[in-house]
């Protein structure tokens, strides 16, 4: 009986269902061999965790943005100003307030949950074109946390704050929890819920959705909260790990998000997508990096391949969709 499950598995495989898993068992092999041996020790694939899980964070809500048929360009901004104005709130406690910490925390998620909303709000109660209205709150973003910092760096006064994104438990990064945590969340709302469902059904066909009785404008506003909330939960742990923030971080993160969402199998035209795949597009983004710096290869060209990758994953979505 094992054996014809076996022999029906093998008959019925095909290598476009797995081609997400295969890529990385190869990128993995190759960056061994390029980073032999230090890629496979453990401090380096720590670090490799480390460096995916504020932009990965922010990818899992951005998964839902586009699965609904949007998508948010302002992610990066919006961790800049978040991150900053929540060290301006944290001061207010004082150097040595461990309540301020807790609070501030609070008021970050608060914070990047409502920047989304307000994206949110653009998008499907007015009903603007996404590109346009997270092109324009990127520069709002990025501008006025360079206003309030007179384009300076925003310390904290608080050297507890610091131990926060410095910190490990059970030898992993804090902010690598809190990317498993919030995958594990994500993945279950998209594929165990209706509300999952309707994202789906909304980023497929619109139209169809509203003639189901589904509250399309709730529908789309939802996800860009969600994305607020990650982008909370990121600029804290990047701020945090540095004990600071400067108007200028993050910038590209809101690349990093989209391609690790598209590496991961998620559709830029909508209707399909996996937490699970946009999470495995993160470390592959980080495997890759890794692997060019163990290589040798110029920091400068890391934005390029990025951009080739994005390129290629969306090719191929494309011949597949026309197969």
């Amino acid at each position: 009986m094992g054996e014809n499950k076996i022999i029906a598995y093998v008959r019925n495989f095909r290598f476009k269902d797995h081609s997400l898993g295969m890529a990385f068992i190869i990128l993995v092999i190759i960056a061994t061999i390029v980073g032999w041996p230090n890629f496979l020790k453990f401090r380096n694939l720590t670090n490799i965790l480390r460096q995916i899980s504020y932009t990965g964070i922010i990818s899992l809500g951005m998964t839902l943005i586009i699965i609904s048929g949007g998508i948010d360009l302002s992610v990066g901004s919006m961790t800049a100003f978040v991150g900053g104005i929540s060290i301006f709130f944290l001061n207010l406690f004082g150097p040595t307030s461990t309540i301020g910490i807790v609070l501030t925390f609070l008021f970050a998620l608060v914070l990047g949950s409502f920047c989304g909303a307000l994206n949110g709000i653009m998008v499907a109660r007015f009903k603007m074109a996404p590109f346009i209205v997270t092109l324009g709150t990127m520069s709002i973003f990025r501008s006025l946390i360079q206003y309030f910092s007179n384009a300076g760096t925003i310390l904290s006064v608080n050297m507890g704050y610091g131990k926060l994104g410095s910190s490990s438990i059970l030898g992993l990064p804090t902010p690598v929890w809190f990317f498993v945590i919030v995958g594990i969340i994500l993945h279950i709302l998209l594929n165990h819920t209706s509300f999952g469902r309707y994202i789906c059904a909304t980023g497929s066909n619109e139209q169809v959705a509203k003639y189901s009785a589904i509250n399309v404008a709730v529908i789309k506003f939802l996800p860009y909260v969600i994305t607020g909330f990650t982008v909370g939960i990121t600029a804290i742990m990047w701020s945090s790990r540095l004990n600071c923030i400067n108007p200028s971080d993050c910038a590209g993160y809101e690349m990093d998000a989209i391609a690790a969402a598209v590496i991961g199998g998620t559709l830029m035209s909508g209707g399909k997508g996996s937490i699970i795949g946009t999470m495995m597009g993160a470390v592959m983004l980080g495997i890759i990096n890794n692997m060019l710096v163990m290589g040798g290869i110029s920091a400068f060209l890391q934005q390029a391949v990025k951009g080739f990758v994005i390129i290629v994953a969306v090719l191929l979505q494309y011949n597949n969709g026309n197969k």
